[in-house]
């Protein structure tokens, strides 16, 4: 009995070591990025033989049967997807508020009422130089602020795309990381500490690409992972000891497209998708503000051309250029205003053509169209905020289930310390019984 109790005994000190071991690298990682919380699993010791056992029960002590990582894949998942639809939220949101503080920094639509405002002053005195001189200056500071809105949203695209490579470069070095843990997973002993911190560090490169895109992983039975992005493309980012390559491609309009290996993908979360959208929403407000332009070069031209200077001369186009990027003030003299009729006489008060120009802006709805531009992104983004802040709560949910489930709460390794110390000391006067009990044997004669 006594030999058995020693062995016992020892076998409890031997696990309450371990689990002392297990707790204090708990302990020591609290704060490290993508670490899983530890634990040990013990069982009964069953003995090979009969010697040992009283009936059906064993008398063989504990052992070690494995330390596990406290976490699932169901939850990983979860944390993944709700990442990545936050990141493409915020990275969309961020554009779209980009693109609407370039419109409305530009003032725009003051322009264009001011110019109308010069207009209607005119009418007081179509001969009056001074207020000719004013419309003049309206309409170079109505075609600079287009100018100027034009540039910014370039800076806007400009921006997004060096973020979206910036964010490719990250994808594929987090691939060929998870290529090479692929490969040393394959060669890791199961249920070892080296296999446990490839797994963390398999997880966190999982973790931080999902920051990035939407990413489908499909564990083997070894650990190993293959990891898809998006949907569409036909070659898997990484599987194995290999990691194929993302490329963004930038097209004429200016939007992104993205292939993986040559294989076109889609992605529809992480900020990757997040800014391939902004790109979209920022050409088609281009456009909006181009057609702006080019109805009010339209309109202005139109009337102009059809009406006679203040020398009865022709009147001449008052713009030239296309775009919100190309418009500018062809007139520089204030006398070509041609605010009378065609066919007036040099110096006439008639200001018949300079009302029609008026009511060909109103007409025409050139301030009623830029407005729409500006409350169109106005309402995205105030959408956009809405969906992102929902999104944000559901990622914050499922962060906080898994550190719940996988982060180190230092009160309860508090108290396995003492838990398992405990433990230790109690198999270690065991031993200590277990020897006397020997001893005394002995000394019988």
């Amino acid at each position: 009995m006594a030999s058995d109790l020693l062995s016992i005994a020892s076998s409890g000190a031997k696990a309450a070591r371990v689990a002392l071991d297990v707790t204090a690298q708990n302990i020591a990682n609290a704060s490290s990025e993508g670490y899983v919380r530890r634990s040990v699993e013990l069982s009964e010791l069953s003995p090979t033989t009969a010697i040992g056992q009283t009936g059906e029960t064993s008398l063989s002590g504990v052992r070690l049967d494995r330390v596990t990582r406290n976490v699932d894949l169901f939850r990983l998942a979860e944390a993944r997807r709700t990442t990545s639809d936050a990141s493409r939220a915020n990275a969309e949101l961020s554009g779209l508020e980009n693109v609407e503080s370039a419109i409305e920094n530009a003032r725009v639509y003051d322009a264009i009422v001011d110019f109308e405002g010069a207009l209607e002053g005119l009418t007081a005195d179509p001969t009056n130089l001074s207020l000719r001189a004013s419309v003049l200056e309206s309409a170079q500071t109505l075609a600079r602020s287009f100018n100027v809105a034009s540039t910014s949203l370039d800076a806007v695209g400009d921006s997004l795309h060096f973020d979206a490579a910036a964010g490719v470069d990250e994808v594929n070095l987090y691939a060929q990381e998870l290529a090479r843990i692929n490969l040393r997973l394959t060669r890791a002993q199961n249920g070892s500490t080296d296999q446990s911190s490839l797994l963390d560090q398999r997880d966190l490169m999982l973790q931080k690409l999902s920051e990035h895109a939407d990413v489908s992983v499909t564990v083997a039975s070894d650990y190993t992972v293959e990891v898809r992005l998006g949907s569409g493309g036909g070659v898997p980012l990484v599987q194995g000891g290999n990691a194929a390559l993302l490329e963004s491609t930038t097209a004429a309009d200016g939007t992104l497209s993205l292939t993986v290996g040559g294989s076109a993908v889609t992605l529809s979360g992480g900020d990757l998708a997040g800014q391939a959208q902004a790109l979209v929403h920022l050409r088609d407000y281009a456009a909006s503000l181009d057609d702006v332009v080019n109805s009010l070069i339209a309109v202005v031209n139109g009337v102009q051309t059809n009406g006679a200077a203040l020398d009865g001369s022709a009147g001449q186009a008052l713009f030239t250029g296309t775009g919100a990027a190309g418009i500018a003030v062809a007139l520089s003299d204030p006398a070509a205003l041609a605010t009378a009729a065609a066919g007036s006489a040099a110096g006439s008060r008639d200001a018949s053509n300079l009302a029609a120009l008026r009511d060909a802006m109103t007409t025409n709805g050139v301030a009623a169209g830029m407005n729409a531009v500006i409350f169109s992104v106005s309402s995205k983004v105030s959408g956009l905020t809405t969906t992102r802040d929902a999104l944000d709560a559901i990622a914050s949910s499922a962060s906080i289930a898994l550190q719940s489930q996988a982060g180190v709460d230092l009160d309860y390794e508090a108290v396995n310390l003492i838990r398992f110390q405990q433990a230790f000391q109690a198999s270690g006067r065991a031993m200590q019984v277990a020897t006397d009990i020997f001893d005394t044997l002995l000394a019988i004669k």
